[in-house]
C-alpha cells in the first residue's frame, strides 16, 4: 500500500505529473478572482503611468512597453506590485486561484508567502533577466511550492523555462565545472523547457530545479506573479515562519495540539 491509495484517481494524476515533469499546469479555480486580480494590476498601472482605466485589462498589460520606459519600468512593477498587496482581498483570492491543486501537492494545513511577487518582462528588455537557478540555492527550504500566475499569456521566450527532474541531479553535479550562469543556462538549454500558459491557468512548480527567464522575443509583454506554499509542519530554511511565511490554514485539531500542555505546565 502506498500514499496514493488515499488518493482520488484525479489526484493521483496530478500528483504524479508533479513528480515526472516538476510542474503542473490548471485551470484556475477562482476565474472571477484571478480576472478581479488583472483588473486591478492594470489600474495600478494606468494610474501609475496618469492614464485613464483601460476597459480592456488584458490589452493593457500586454502593449504596457508603448507607455513605459525600460528606466522606468521598476518604479512601475514597486507601485503594482505595492498596490496588489495591500489590499486585503488579493492574498486570499490569489489562494483560491489554485487551492485544489495545492491541497493535493502540498496539504491542507499552509503557509504562504506573505507579499506575492510580481514580475514584468517587456519585449526585448534584458534589464529584467533571472539567470538559471534553484531557490534552494538561496535560503528557500525543498518542501516548498511556487504558484506562478501569469496575467497574459505566456509561451516560448514570454515564458519561464525549468528542467526537468530526471536531468536536475546531473546537472547540478556539473556546476563545479562551469565558470558562469551563462554556461549553466547553455548547458541545460537542450533540456529546458519553456512552459506555455494561457491566461487563465496557474502553474505549480518544484522550485528545487533549475529555472529562469530569458530576453523575451515575443511582441507581447510578460506579466507574472509568483508565490510560496508551504505545508505549516514541514521543515524550513532560511525562510522562517512568521518573517517571511505566515500561517493560512491551521486544523482545529492541529490548534488544540499545540495549545495543549501536560500536568506541570509541559507541552505534549
Amino acid at each position: 500500500m502506498t500514499d496514493t491509495d488515499f488518493l482520488q484517481a484525479d489526484e493521483q494524476a496530478l500528483a504524479q505529473r508533479f513528480i515526472d515533469n516538476g510542474f503542473v499546469t490548471t485551470p484556475a479555480d477562482d476565474r472571477a478572482g484571478l480576472d478581479r486580480i488583472q483588473r486591478r494590476a492594470a489600474e495600478l498601472a494606468a494610474d501609475y503611468l496618469k492614464l485613464p482605466h483601460s476597459n480592456d485589462p488584458y490589452a493593457m498589460l500586454d502593449s504596457i512597453h508603448t507607455r513605459v520606459s525600460v528606466d522606468d519600468l521598476n518604479g512601475l512593477r514597486l507601485h503594482v506590485f505595492n498596490g496588489l498587496n495591500a489590499e486585503a482581498w488579493f492574498r486570499p483570492t490569489y489562494f483560491r486561484l489554485a487551492r485544489s491543486t495545492i491541497e493535493t501537492i502540498v496539504g491542507n494545513e499552509l503557509c504562504m508567502q506573505r507579499r506575492v511577487n510580481l514580475s514584468i518582462q517587456m519585449p526585448g528588455d534584458s534589464s529584467s533577466l533571472l539567470a538559471t537557478h534553484s531557490d534552494v540555492w538561496s535560503g528557500d527550504s525543498p518542501f516548498e511550492v511556487v504558484v506562478w500566475v501569469p496575467l497574459v499569456d505566456v509561451h516560448h521566450t514570454k515564458a519561464m523555462y525549468l528542467l526537468p527532474p530526471s536531468l536536475n541531479g546531473d546537472m547540478q553535479d556539473r556546476m563545479a565545472d562551469l565558470r558562469s550562469a551563462e554556461e549553466l543556462y547553455k548547458t541545460i538549454k537542450p533540456h529546458a523547457t519553456f512552459i506555455e500558459i494561457p491566461y487563465g491557468h496557474v502553474m505549480l512548480f518544484n522550485q528545487t530545479l533549475m529555472h529562469g527567464n530569458r530576453v523575451n522575443e515575443e511582441p507581447g509583454t510578460r506579466w507574472s506573479m509568483n508565490c510560496r506554499f508551504k505545508s505549516i509542519m514541514s521543515p524550513y530554511a532560511d525562510k522562517r515562519f512568521g518573517e517571511f511565511f505566515e500561517p493560512i490554514l491551521l486544523r482545529p485539531a492541529t490548534r488544540v495540539g499545540m495549545q495543549y500542555k501536560l500536568p506541570g505546565g509541559f507541552h505534549g
